[in-house]
């Protein structure tokens, strides 16, 4: 959740509930089901955030709350509805190749609905699926999960519109325990990840002046029934629970032309309530932000204003020794009678500068530097859309948050329409989704479901094609959190340990004729907790996919894996899984 008044990754639009996932990129992969003999066309259709907590002055008021991407209609668009329900049984083989090769196998049924729509009013994309493994090895238990992802909007009254997202997905509970690349079968040490928002937003002109607000709730809830598996000698950190959350904004503000600089004033309220030791952040701020313009779309930005953060918990129960209590989920259990214990303050003075170049419609570049959270930041962005077959998007962010509010965030920046490739070998949704504007991850987030308010810090980069016949999507990253605990409290021994994370995922497809298609992804990720005497985390791995039409509805999918991750401590693991299945879409 973005500290400062003006988010980025506004709100415009609406969807229709849904609860999504992620583990790695997701959209409509298989063949389309209306697919026949007879058809001479190709049968598939695939669909092929930066916020910084600043923004740029006069222009902000039209653009970057406006449209983000996320909501922004083209006119011209098509109405388009594709609602495409279906279910599918899977066998799967799971080897372990560096333990003598043993084989696991299981099977798979599931149920899901892949939709797209595009009207004059409204836009959603939904992809969710829900799985049922059934096991009949010593090694994989029964389970059930829910993955998908989704964003839409819908327009209310000119100038109007309402949007929600949601995600199902499922991470890691501790980054420091075992981190499987590939979550095929039940992986230790992770857990299923939910989280929705909804709300309204308003973009008018009168005149030359610009008014922008909008509101937004979110509900965020992990479901670790257990403590995360860790090396000897670490303490637990306190998983997360649950948390709700509220934003809301409002600007005015003009672009330069009726007068020789734009400007836009703005004021902003953010707050995250988390279950897990009664721990509240709240944030409010007001600022003033200019743009004086040099040339050739070239500009000077910069802004001033007063920011307030508070972040505080309550203490855990102690047992007898003094030692926090932690139920079985790895909890800490909160002690209702505690006092509020301060965990993190800012209040002041804040202000940036920086350089704004916007040559044309397709090409835009930020760079700011300032004063916030007591420390120098800094800040950027750059979006570069040659057509609509490609798109690269770089982001930097500063900013203090929680795990609810940074996953509501990174879904307000999702578009309505994107491309998003699921695992085929376990369903799951990739961290990054691509669109015609680029790549939108969700890493910083989902390295761990830490209960911690924490500021976070790091860059995203990420290209999008549709070129040849092939789609492509390519995206990088690095984050840093910085945990903003008591000193007095349960979790006071982890105050200021920084964690990191590296990440890289990839993925390639292609149409062979009308009725075949075959996916390729490739991910990797470097970890390190932080902790004293902690180990660092690498795990790496591919898979490939070959899609069959068969009959009209009938698809028929084959699938490899490769994954591997290594961490001392922890036996190291090389993964080697295959898949055939069948699907049938109405």
């Amino acid at each position: 959740m973005q500290t400062s008044i003006y988010k980025k990754t506004l709100i415009s639009s609406l969807f229709t509930s849904a609860m999504l996932m992620l583990p790695q990129v997701a959209a409509a992969q298989q063949i389309a089901p209306e697919w026949t003999p007879a058809d001479d066309g190709y049968g598939a259709n695939y669909g092929g955030g930066y916020d910084n907590g600043y923004d740029q002055g006069g222009e902000q008021a039209q653009s970057s709350k406006a449209s983000n991407g996320s909501s922004a209609r083209a006119p011209e668009a098509r109405k388009r509805v594709e609602i495409s329900p279906y279910i599918e049984v899977q066998q799967i083989a799971l080897m372990d190749l560096n333990a003598g090769g043993d084989v696991l196998t299981y099977s798979t049924v599931g149920a899901g609905v892949d939709a797209s729509i595009q009207t004059r009013s409204a836009e959603a994309q939904v992809n969710v699926r829900y799985e049922r493994l059934i096991a009949y090895d010593n090694g994989v238990d029964n389970q059930d999960t829910v993955s998908g992802l989704a964003r839409g909007s819908v327009e209310l009254a000119r100038g109007i519109n309402f949007e929600v997202g949601g995600i199902a997905t499922r991470a890691k509970v501790d980054g420091r325990g075992p981190s499987p690349s590939n979550l095929v079968g039940n992986p230790d040490n992770i857990t299923q990840v939910y989280s929705v928002y909804a709300g309204p937003t308003f973009a008018h002109q009168f005149g030359d002046v610009s008014v922008n607000a909008a509101y937004r709730a979110g509900y965020t809830r992990v479901d670790a029934k257990t403590a995360g598996i860790l090396p000897p000698g670490q303490s637990p950190v306190s998983t997360f629970d649950s948390s709700t959350s509220h934003s809301a904004y409002g600007s005015i503000g003009m672009q330069a032309g009726a007068l020789p600089i734009g400007w836009a004033v703005g004021v902003g309220y953010d707050r995250e309530d988390q279950d897990q030791l009664d721990r509240r952040f709240e944030s409010k701020s007001a600022r003033l932000d200019l743009t004086l313009p040099i040339s050739n779309g070239f500009a000077i930005v910069g802004g001033v204003g007063y920011e307030d953060i508070s972040v505080s918990e309550r203490d855990a129960l102690r047992d007898a020794g003094g030692l926090p209590v932690i139920d079985a989920g790895g909890r800490f259990v909160t002690d209702p009678a505690s006092p509020r214990l301060t965990a993190y303050e800012s209040d002041g003075l804040i202000w940036d500068a920086g350089v704004s170049w916007r040559p044309s419609s397709r090409t835009s570049f930020e760079a700011r530097y300032g004063n916030r959270y007591g420390t120098d930041t800094y800040a950027g962005s750059l979006t570069y859309n040659p057509g609509r077959n490609w798109a690269v998007n770089v982001s930097a962010y500063d900013t203090v948050t929680g795990f609810g509010n940074m996953l509501n965030d990174s879904l307000a920046a999702l578009p309505t329409q994107f491309n998003a490739a699921r695992n085929p070998l376990t369903g799951d949704i990739g961290n990054c989704a691509f669109a015609q504007s680029g790549g939108f991850c969700f890493n910083d987030a989902l390295q761990s479901v830490s209960s911690t308010v924490f500021r976070a810090r790091g860059v995203n980069a990420a290209i999008s094609s549709t070129v040849g016949g092939w789609d492509m999507g390519v995206a990088a990253g690095y984050a840093q959190r910085e945990f903003l605990t008591a000193a007095t409290g349960a979790q006071g021994n982890i105050d200021g340990i920084k964690d990191e994370n590296y990440f890289l995922t990839s993925y390639l497809g292609r149409d062979l004729d009308r009725a075949s298609r075959i996916e390729t992804n490739v991910y990797a990720s470097y970890f390190d907790p932080g902790f004293a005497a902690s180990n660092d985390v690498l795990s790496v791995g591919m898979n490939a996919a070959y899609y069959r039409q068969i009959i009209r509805g009938l698809s028929a999918t084959a699938a490899v894996g490769l994954d591997s991750y290594r961490q001392q401590d922890f036996d190291k693991e090389l993964t080697g899984s295959a898949l055939v299945g069948l699907r049938y879409s109405f």
